[in-house]
């Protein structure tokens, strides 16, 4: 069965925008758009190196309980200009019912334009499970045990 996620525009989005899109048919996120406040859209919000900020999208969402959705980097803005996500992929609980935004920063030595209307992440609809936690007096063995970071070998 296929999940269906509610939309809401916020009262100043510009609607003419398109809502979250899978741009192929394989596509496993969906393209959001930065969605700037009216008195934004014209010069858009200048991102300069190291800074972080969130970008609105002009929408809150109803996601189903059971599932999350996680935001994602887009790979091209990344590479190209070094605008990612500090925290990724960024969770939306099911139970959040306030304000979208993205989480962005600029990793480049250059200023960065989020300009209206701007692809500026993908969002992944994904099930969630609840696990119970327990204490417990010991583990199970395995080969790895203890063995942390860079245990299993070189990167």
């Amino acid at each position: 069965m296929t999940p269906t996620v509610k939309i809401l525009w916020e009262d100043w989005a510009d609607r003419s925008l398109p809502l979250p899109a899978y741009e192929t048919i394989g596509a496993a996120g969906a393209d959001i758009r930065a969605n700037l406040p009216p008195d934004q859209r014209e010069a858009g919000i200048t991102l300069v190196s190291m800074q972080r900020l969130i970008a609105p999208v002009g929408i809150r969402i109803e996601i189903p309980i059971g599932y999350e959705i996680q935001i994602r980097p887009r790979s091209g803005l990344a590479l190209r200009y070094g605008v990612t996500l500090p925290n990724t992929p960024g969770t939306i609980d099911s139970d959040y019912r306030g304000p979208l935004g993205v989480a962005l920063v600029n990793l480049s030595d250059q200023p960065y334009i989020i300009r209206h209307g701007d692809r500026i992440a993908q969002i992944v609809v994904a099930p969630v499970l609840q696990a119970e936690f327990q204490v417990v007096d010991s583990l199970s063995e395995t080969a790895r045990g203890m063995g942390g970071f860079g245990s299993t070998g070189k990167a």
